[in-house]
């Protein structure tokens, strides 16, 4: 399993509460999430990460320090809310993104979870002139001047809150990453009903 570990965030925040520090933590996670798998370029498979808070994984597997770097180490003992990711690898078959989330669970020590899909969106209104049949719906959307790629990285903690990143393939830097808690509302219920 890969892991993706994200460095710490300078710290510029007047919230210290852990309900706001979860929060940036996830916010941190999701980011380099993203990151990591833009950097296998587009047109990829779904990817899925559980969310673990990186000083109790080290309590738990202290050899896990040998696999991340100073900064993050230092970022997992100055804040108990640091998240470490590792690639799940092996995902059951699934025919779509609904069905392989349905059938996910994690165990306790897993404090979130977070997915990565590419999808075609169009902008609204362009959907109800698509054809009924669902085959010829996807070559007309496929072929639809007006249609985007997007990939979407979302995270959800067991015990808090969600958030989303949205990476446009017209758009393809890191500075042009939408951010925010519910850019994906249904995406972030779906993966929030994997941890229940």
């Amino acid at each position: 399993m890969g892991r993706v570990s994200t460095p710490p965030t300078p710290p510029q925040h007047t919230d210290t509460s852990p309900e706001a520090r979860a929060r940036r933590a996830l916010a941190d996670a999701v980011r380099e999430i993203e990151h990591h798998v833009a950097a296998a370029g587009w047109d990829a498979p779904v990817r899925v990460f559980a969310l673990v808070r990186t000083q109790s994984a080290l309590d738990a597997e202290p050899g896990l320090a040998d696999q991340l770097t100073p900064d993050v180490l230092a970022a997992a003992r100055a804040d108990d809310q640091h998240l470490t990711s590792i690639e799940q690898e092996g995902l059951p078959a699934a025919e779509d993104l609904e069905q392989l989330l349905g059938g996910l669970t994690w165990p306790p020590t897993v404090d979130g979870a977070a997915v990565t899909v590419e999808r075609v969106v169009l902008p609204p209104g362009v959907e109800q002139d698509l054809p009924a049949d669902p085959d010829e719906a996807l070559a007309a959307l496929l072929a639809h001047p007006q249609r985007q790629d997007v990939r979407l990285a979302v995270g959800v903690l067991r015990d808090g809150p969600g958030w989303c990143a949205v990476r446009t393939r017209a758009h393809d830097s890191d500075d042009a990453v939408g951010q925010g808690p519910d850019l994906v509302p249904g995406l972030v219920e779906a993966v929030r009903a994997t941890l229940a």
